[in-house]
């Protein structure tokens, strides 16, 4: 539960913190108000720790600039259109916005911009309620116009006015509130999460990167999956992901198989788990869990009905893997991104041919030359996929991955795995088979690639030897 007498004392930390000081100060000296406004404060409350700074004012961009200058080390105006100045101020990133009252006009992806006048108006557009609080400074005094406290205790996102107005003004609100559920571990308000089915299609006039960007965000929370489900429940993901809710296929009385939704979900909790044990201090692996959440994704284009009461899903991780990348490029995805969660896609049901019987070295060297960098991913992927609820088959399975993780770890050490290569270059293989670079200096340099693959490095005598002997069987 919040504790008030905390949370007010922590707020009085936050404005006597070195930045928000000397920020109040300047504007107090300008005859301007100021305020820290939104995260940071409900943070603050929380006993959460408080990120980049966020403040609003009823200072125009012009008057920001002027103010900030003398007591910042850099400055950007790229967001001076919608009142927004930045600043790094005593090594801290902050931001100063004028007061707003934008929205969107329905038919476009980009708001309508005008300046409010009072704090409070300003907080009331603002997408929830226990993000509509503000601390003004240097005068120390909590606003909370719309009952941000109140929800805070009661672990509750609301918006502070009605959520169809709200969701009117930034359809992308809707999206946030997923994120939020997440973030915080909040329950959305009934009538907020109805608005939010109801006007789940307006979502189609905000742009791909912003949807992009606030996907991101829910992906990088602890618990995706508190907020994947509200998304899923109003439908609204349909409207950038519908690869997700048709994940739940029918399971007729004859051909029973694993909900592939809720497997899906698990798969990402648990790859989550596994990767905040192999990198405790790293940032959220945002490729990685998308994979987890998307590795499933073919399952429904390939789903077959086999004789006899099975079913099949042949060729789902390669289907997949495109079905991914398409749906990456929509949402305007970097390139290094799409490439990681396709090849993880790609690779991920390689390892369960190892768990039927023991591969060679070879086999061992491929599936490492196949991963590449991602390699440490695929390895938290292919755990996480195990969600079987047999302990025998799970332990088999896990104990099966603990052997070729040491297999990779013994021949990494003997033969730098890594950074797998024939034992000839070609110019080497030019120069010994006497031909000039082309097509066959290719199909040579693959040949003795498959034999390093095969057999673990030979020496440049014994790899000349054979490549002499294939390339007379070439004729």
């Amino acid at each position: 539960m919040l504790n008030m007498a905390a949370g007010l004392a922590r707020l009085g930390d936050l404005a006597a913190s070195p930045v928000v000081a000397s920020l109040a100060r300047a504007f107090a000296d300008a005859g301007f108000d100021l305020a820290v406004v939104g995260g940071p404060v409900r943070d603050a409350l929380l006993g959460r720790r408080t990120h980049d700074l966020d403040f609003t004012t009823d200072a125009r961009p012009d008057d920001i600039l002027r103010i900030v200058t003398p007591i910042s080390s850099a400055q950007w105006d790229i967001g001076r259109a919608f009142g927004t100045i930045g600043a790094r101020v005593r090594g801290e990133q902050v931001e100063i916005t004028t007061y707003r009252a934008d929205s969107y006009d329905g038919e476009t992806r980009k708001p309508t911009v005008e300046f409010g006048d009072t704090l409070e108006d300003d907080l009331t557009r603002r997408d929830f309620t226990v993000n509509a609080m503000a601390l003004r400074v240097p005068a120390v005094t909590l606003v909370d116009p719309t009952g941000g406290v109140e929800d805070l205790v009661a672990g509750v996102l609301r918006t502070p006015v009605d959520p169809r107005v709200s969701f009117g003004d930034d359809p992308l609100r809707m999206l946030r509130a997923a994120r939020f559920s997440s973030q915080l571990e909040f329950e959305i308000e009934a009538g907020t999460l109805q608005a939010i089915g109801d006007l789940r299609e307006t979502l189609s006039i905000v742009s791909p990167e912003r949807v992009q960007a606030e996907l991101t965000r829910l992906l990088q929370t602890d618990d995706p999956v508190r907020g994947l489900r509200a998304l899923v429940e109003t439908q609204l993901i349909e409207q950038f992901l519908p690869e997700i809710p048709a994940l739940r296929l029918e399971v007729d009385e004859h051909h029973h198989h694993k909900d592939v939704y809720e497997h899906s979900l698990t798969v990402l909790t648990q790859a989550i788990e596994h990767e905040k044990l192999r990198h405790p201090d790293a940032e959220p692996d945002v490729p990685l869990r998308l994979a987890a959440l998307l590795h499933d994704i073919g399952k429904p284009r390939t789903r077959k009905l086999e004789p006899g009461g099975a079913v099949s899903f042949h060729h789902h991780d390669l289907v997949g893997a495109r079905m991914a990348r398409k749906r990456l490029q929509a949402l305007r995805y970097d390139g290094d991104t799409m490439g990681s969660v396709t090849k993880l896609i790609e690779l991920h049901l390689r390892f369960f041919g190892y768990a039927e019987g023991a591969w060679t070295d070879s086999a061992v060297r491929r599936y490492v030359r196949d991963a590449g960098e991602e390699l440490d991913r695929l390895h938290i992927l292919t755990r996480a996929d195990v969600t079987t609820r047999n302990r025998r088959k799970a332990a088999r399975l896990a104990g099966a991955y603990d052997d070729i993780e040491a297999r990779i770890a013994t021949l990494r050490e003997q033969e730098e795995l890594d950074a797998i290569r024939p034992d000839l270059d070609g110019n080497e293989i030019q120069q010994i088979l006497g031909i000039a670079p082309g097509p066959l200096v290719g199909k040579a340099y693959r040949f003795l690639l498959d034999l390093r693959l095969d057999e673990g490095a030979l020496g440049s005598e014994e790899a000349t030897r054979r490549l002499r002997a294939w390339w007379a069987e070439q004729g």
